[in-house]
C-alpha cells in the first residue's frame, strides 16, 4: 500500500465555509473536516459586501490546525466557491475593496439597460450564459455607471476564488470555470468576449489570461507558511467554481459524450440540474429555454438550469423554528412522508419564492392564486415543495433531452440534497428513471480529485471518479409508482405555464 498522503480543500459557499482534507493511500479516499467558520453578507447602508479579509483570517486558522494535525505528508490544497462575484485590484497588487455580495441591489434593472445597447439574443451567442441579474456583466456596469472610484483604480479583476489564490500565492488569474460564470466569457472562442465589453464602455484591460484547472500555481507564499507553520505544500487551480468541483464528484463510468446517458442534480440550497458535455450549445432553443453553459473539469461544459432546490424546505423550517415548533430535517421528511400525496402543486422557480418574508405562507398563497387545494400541514407544504422539485427536475430532465437529442437512463444526485432519502424517490418516480445518490460531500471530493490528477496521484478524472465509486457509498433509487406523476406532470406543466407567477 503506498504511502498516505493529504490533500486539503477549502470549500466556501454562501452561508459559511470550511476546510477538508482527503486523506489518499493508493486505492481509497477519506474525507477528514479540519475547520469549519460562517459566511455571508455585511450590509453597509444600501449596500452588501463580502468580508474577505475575515475569510482569509479563517482560512489562515483552518491552515493552521492543519499543521498541527499533520506532519509533512500534506500535498497541496485549493480553494472552489460560489462564482459571479469578484473583486478588484489596484496598483501594486492593493486590494481597493471588499467585493459585492450578489445580492447587493446595485444590479437592479441593468439587464434591461444592457439590452438597449446589444440584443439578449447577442449577449447569448457570445456567451451561452443563462441571463441572472447578479451576473459579473451587470455588476461591473453597475460599478461603471456608478462613477466607482474602486473602478477607476482598478488594474485586475479576480473572482472570489482567484483572490484566495492570490492571497496564498501572490499569483494573479483567472480560473476558467469561475471565469465562465461572468457573462464576459465567449465558451466558443474559449476567451474573453472583448468584443461584448467594448460595446458596453466596460473594460477589458482587467482580465488576465484564463487558466485551466489542474494547474499547478507554486507554494505558499513565505508569509503564509510562517504564519501558519505549515510548509511544503503546493497551489493547485481546482474547478473553482463549487458546481464543477461537484460534478467531477458525480461516480459515472462514463465517458464524455455530446449525447450522454446520464445527468446530474447538485443538490443543496440550489439544485443545479445538467449534463457534461463536450461542447457548448447556443441556439435559439436554448436561450429560449434559459439555460447556460458552463466550464467545466477536463475540456467539459455543464449545460445547466438553476433550480430552487432545498432553499423552500430550509426557509420553511427557519419560519416555524421562529414561532417555536424547533423541527430538525427528519421530523419534517416523516411529516411530509405521511401526508397524502400529490395534491397540491407549485412552480418551485416563482418569483414570490425568491425571497419571501414567510415561506410556508408563500407557498400556500400560490396554491390559493392557483384555485388548488391548499395545504393543511406543515407536513402537507413540505410534501407540496418537495413533489414540486421533483416535477421540476422531469421538465429539466425533459429539456435536457431536447437540447442534447440524449436519452437519459439515469439522474446522479450529489451534496447534501442526497440525505433527502423522499426527494430523491419522488424524483425517481417523477422521472421515471433509476437514481444514484451520493456522494453527499461532493465539492469537495471534486476539488481534491482535480489535485490528485493535478499531481499524478490518479491519472484523470475517469480514473478520480472510480476511485469515488471504490470510496464512498451511494444509494440507488428505482421508479416505484410512475403513472400517477404522469397525470401530475401535465397539470404542473399547465401551472408553470399558465400563470404569471411562473
Amino acid at each position: 500500500m503506498a504511502a498516505e498522503q493529504d490533500y486539503l480543500a477549502f470549500d466556501l459557499g454562501a452561508s459559511g465555509g470550511r476546510l477538508v482534507a482527503g486523506r489518499f493511500d493508493g486505492a481509497q479516499l477519506q474525507l477528514d473536516e479540519i475547520h469549519r467558520f460562517t459566511n455571508g453578507g455585511i450590509w453597509v447602508g444600501d449596500r452588501c459586501y463580502w468580508d474577505l479579509l475575515g475569510l482569509w483570517q479563517e482560512m489562515l486558522n483552518g491552515l493552521r490546525i492543519a499543521a498541527g494535525q499533520f506532519t509533512d505528508q500534506v500535498v497541496s490544497v485549493g480553494v472552489d466557491t460560489w462564482g459571479v462575484d469578484f473583486g478588484l485590484l489596484g496598483a501594486g497588487d492593493e486590494l481597493l475593496a471588499n467585493p459585492r455580495h450578489y445580492r447587493d441591489p446595485h444590479t437592479d434593472g441593468l439587464m434591461e439597460e444592457v439590452f438597449a445597447v446589444v440584443s439578449r439574443e447577442e449577449v447569448f451567442a457570445q456567451t451561452g450564459l443563462q441571463f441572472m441579474q447578479f451576473n459579473s456583466l451587470y455588476q461591473l456596469l453597475a460599478l461603471k455607471k456608478a462613477n466607482s472610484p474602486v473602478l477607476a483604480a482598478a488594474e485586475r479583476l479576480l473572482m472570489i476564488p482567484d483572490l484566495f489564490h492570490w492571497l496564498m500565492t501572490g499569483e494573479k488569474v483567472n480560473e476558467f470555470t469561475n471565469a465562465t460564470t461572468t457573462q464576459f466569457f465567449d465558451p466558443q472562442q474559449q476567451q474573453w468576449a472583448v468584443g461584448l465589453l467594448t460595446k458596453l464602455g466596460l473594460p477589458h484591460d482587467l482580465l488576465g489570461p484564463v487558466t485551466p484547472p489542474g494547474t499547478q500555481l507554486g507554494d505558499l507564499r513565505r508569509s503564509v507558511q510562517e504564519a501558519t507553520g505549515i510548509k511544503g505544500i503546493e497551489v493547485v487551480l481546482p474547478g473553482t467554481h463549487d458546481t464543477a468541483s461537484a460534478v467531477v464528484a458525480v461516480p459515472t463510468s462514463e465517458l464524455l459524450d455530446p449525447q450522454p446517458k446520464w445527468c446530474y442534480i447538485s443538490s443543496g440550497t440550489w439544485s443545479l440540474m445538467g449534463m457534461e458535455i463536450p461542447a457548448p450549445i447556443i441556439n435559439e432553443e436554448c436561450l429560449s429555454k434559459n439555460f447556460t453553459n458552463e466550464g467545466g473539469v477536463g475540456d467539459s461544459v455543464r449545460l445547466l438550469k438553476n433550480i430552487a432546490g432545498l432553499w423552500l424546505i430550509q426557509e420553511c423550517r427557519r419560519i416555524w423554528n421562529l414561532e417555536g415548533r424547533q423541527y430538525d430535517w427528519p421530523d419534517l421528511v416523516e411529516q411530509a412522508t405521511a401526508s397524502e400525496p400529490l395534491i397540491s402543486l407549485i412552480n418551485p422557480d416563482a418569483v414570490s419564492l425568491v425571497a419571501p418574508q414567510d415561506m410556508p405562507e408563500a407557498i400556500v398563497d400560490l396554491c390559493k392564486t392557483t384555485s388548488q387545494p391548499v395545504p393543511d400541514s406543515h407536513g402537507a407544504i413540505i410534501r407540496c415543495a418537495l413533489e414540486s422539485l421533483a416535477l421540476r427536475y422531469r421538465m429539466v430532465l425533459n429539456d435536457l433531452e431536447q437540447l442534447t437529442g440524449a436519452t437519459v437512463e439515469t439522474i446522479h444526485i450529489v451534496g447534501g440534497g442526497t440525505q433527502n432519502r423522499l426527494l430523491c424517490q419522488m424524483t425517481a418516480d417523477a422521472c421515471n428513471r433509476q437514481v444514484v445518490a451520493g456522494p453527499v460531500e461532493a465539492t469537495a471530493i471534486g476539488n481534491i480529485v482535480v489535485q490528485l490528477v493535478a499531481q499524478g496521484a490518479v491519472q484523470s478524472v475517469r480514473e478520480g471518479r472510480e476511485l469515488i465509486r471504490q470510496s464512498f457509498p451511494v444509494e440507488t433509487y428505482d421508479p416505484q409508482q410512475p403513472a400517477p406523476w404522469d397525470v401530475a406532470y401535465e397539470q404542473f406543466v399547465q401551472l408553470v405555464n399558465g400563470t404569471s407567477d411562473a
